[in-house]
């Protein structure tokens, strides 16, 4: 009784149970219309960009590619693009400078309200996958109130276009416009080219300080003013002496300080903080800085005189960046890419707890790797009906010989002559009925026919049915024939077996490597190398590979199995047509 009791109190807790996970909400999302989204994770600990303290409004540098992105699914011209804060519900201003959905390659500047400092769990939200979404980026709104100038270089102008809402565009330029910069197009300067800028009133230093920032990549480190202002109240320069950097000013010089290196992109930013003297950041760490304070400056400032290199990302803001703001720049935009960090995409309707590799993978094949994917599926259907078909052929001649040679005694004994032609048919059909399937059945009734052939001429010339041995060995050619032709119909097809065994593997290999091609040339191009940018691009070009030997194994077993079976039927019509010809040779034979 104790027994009988247990179980209906097990049900009930288990439907109870059930009933409540059901009940759980499902987890929240901004908008349902974006069917698909994106967890990019900003990691302030030791591991990514360290940081003393949180920083508020850092506009964070996020590389799309191959390798972290699924382009098939967004928009073309990146319309559909939103950023979303932790809280799945605060939209995030940002700044498309370059989306390029058939190369597959993006930059996007985001800004971040407030990152934390010594945390790995800071994430922001990219949805994504909304055919109808009108654009939302807007440059001037990307970046906070103190950005007074941002130079992208992306806008393909001669003279560089200030990305913010203060319009201070470059006076003129010299240098030498590059698409390939740190991030997309940049400027490339030969020792004679400078950069000159109006100092306008939004670009003067004021009570809170001045920050100028740039990205170098120089080509050989000979002297030069990396950036140099003078008015009529002082002078202010930052210059290459030695391959190293000085900061010389009307009020004392300092340095040399830290050295660049050649072939290297590098974040380079001067800050001018109230009450202090100029101080020097290299890839965020002061590495430099001046006694002497200096005042604001105004005329005109000019970048890269005798410098020889490239220069992108030139940005000028009028407070005095932190040591902290500084180290993120510097780690969201650089090539590392240590603070930010692209998570695989998350469809919608999906939960956050649960990862699904496959759709993972899925979502980063690109169109080079469907393409190949699209052709072995067609080779594994085709291959597929053939395995099937052919199997069900071969069993069925397999029973259809059985029976035929059950019986293939007593129609050996009814083989008679004079038989009239109807008669003959009508016995045809009936065994073609019976033994369709059979090609054993088919070279006897091509003996058969031979044989009757030869009834009718003895009966017309009234003589005795006796066969020689040329007579017979027509019939055998003729039985021979059959048998070949009846070996070409149980071969037949098999062929396209053996192309999908031997060219799955290699068009599954080629869609990997040019999908790793693709991979590796887009992060190059990105200039994201982590090992979160790679993995999921190899990952998915290794989806061909897979691809391929998944039509070739099955292909492979099923041709092994279906040559077996048709190699014992071919070894049973061989010994039969010997067979055959001996019973006839015994009964007819002079």
């Amino acid at each position: 009784m104790r027994t009988t009791t247990r179980h209906p109190m097990k049900i009930a807790l288990f439907v109870f149970v059930l009933l409540q996970w059901l009940a759980l909400p499902a987890s929240a999302r901004w908008s349902d219309d974006w069917t698909q989204r994106t967890r990019i994770t900003l990691n302030t600990t030791a591991q990514g960009v360290a940081t003393t303290g949180a920083v508020d409004s850092v506009p964070v540098l996020v590389r799309l590619h191959t390798g972290n992105f699924a382009f098939l699914d967004a928009r073309p011209d990146g319309a559909d693009l939103r950023f979303i804060a932790a809280d799945d519900k605060t939209p995030l201003k940002f700044h498309i400078e370059r989306f390029d959905g058939i190369n597959e390659l993006a930059f996007v500047w985001v800004q971040v309200p407030r990152i934390n400092a010594g945390s790995k769990d800071d994430f922001i939200w990219l949805y994504y996958g909304n055919q109808s979404a009108a654009p939302a980026t807007d440059a001037k709104t990307a970046y906070d109130s103190a950005q007074a100038l941002v130079y992208n270089f992306g806008d393909g102008q001669a003279t560089p276009q200030d990305a913010t809402a203060n319009a201070n565009h470059a006076l003129r330029s010299t240098a030498t416009l590059v698409s390939a910069g740190l991030a997309g197009a940049g400027l490339a300067f030969d020792g004679r080219s400078e950069l000159v800028v109006e100092v306008r009133p939004s670009l003067r230093a004021g009570a809170a300080g001045q920050t100028i920032s740039m990205w170098l990549k120089p080509s050989a480190l000979d002297d030069a003013a990396l950036l140099q202002q003078v008015d009529g109240s002082g002078r202010l320069a930052l210059l290459l002496r030695g391959g190293r950097l000085q900061i010389e000013s009307s009020s004392g010089n300092s340095g040399p300080g830290a050295a660049l290196t050649a072939g290297v992109w590098q974040h380079l930013a001067l800050v001018l903080a109230p009450g202090a003297g100029p101080a020097v950041f290299l890839n965020g760490a002061e590495v430099l800085r001046s006694t002497a304070a200096v005042s604001a400056l105004g005329g005109q400032m000019v970048f890269g005189a005798g410098y020889k290199g490239e220069l992108d990302e030139l940005q000028v803001a009028t407070t005095a960046r932190s040591a902290d703001w500084l180290r993120l720049a510097a780690g969201s935009q650089g090539p590392d890419q240590k603070l930010v960090a692209v998570a695989p995409a998350d469809a919608a309707g999906g939960e956050d707890g649960g990862v699904n590799y496959f759709t993972i993978l899925l979502g980063a094949v690109t169109i080079d790797g469907w393409i190949v994917i699209a052709l072995l599926a067609v080779m594994f259907v085709v291959s597929f009906w053939v395995m099937i078909s052919k199997a069900v052929l071969v069993r069925q001649v397999a029973r259809d010989n059985e029976q035929f040679m059950s019986q293939f005694s007593a129609l050996m004994d009814g083989i008679q002559a004079g038989q009239g032609a109807q008669q003959r048919e009508r016995a045809e059909a009936e065994l073609a009925s019976r033994f369709g399937a059979s090609p054993l059945y088919r070279l006897y009734a091509a003996a058969v026919h031979e044989l009757h052939r030869r009834f009718d001429a003895y009966q017309q010339s009234g003589r005795e049915m006796h066969i020689n041995e040329s007579t017979l060995s027509a019939i055998k050619a003729t039985v021979d024939a059959r048998l070949v032709r009846e070996l070409q119909g149980l071969n037949s097809r098999l062929v396209v077996l053996t192309i999908s065994i031997a060219g799955g593997p290699f068009l599954g290999l080629l869609g990997t490597v040019v999908g790793v091609m693709i991979t590796f040339a887009a992060i190059a191009a990105a200039g994201d190398v982590n090992v979160n940018a790679i993995a999921p691009g190899i990952a998915a070009a290794l989806v061909a590979t897979v691809a391929g030997l998944a039509v070739a194994i099955p292909c492979l077993f099923g041709y092994n199995f279906l040559t077996s079976r048709i190699g014992e039927i071919t070894a049973d019509l061989q010994a039969f047509v010997d067979e055959l010809v001996t019973r006839i040779a015994e009964r007819y034979a002079a």
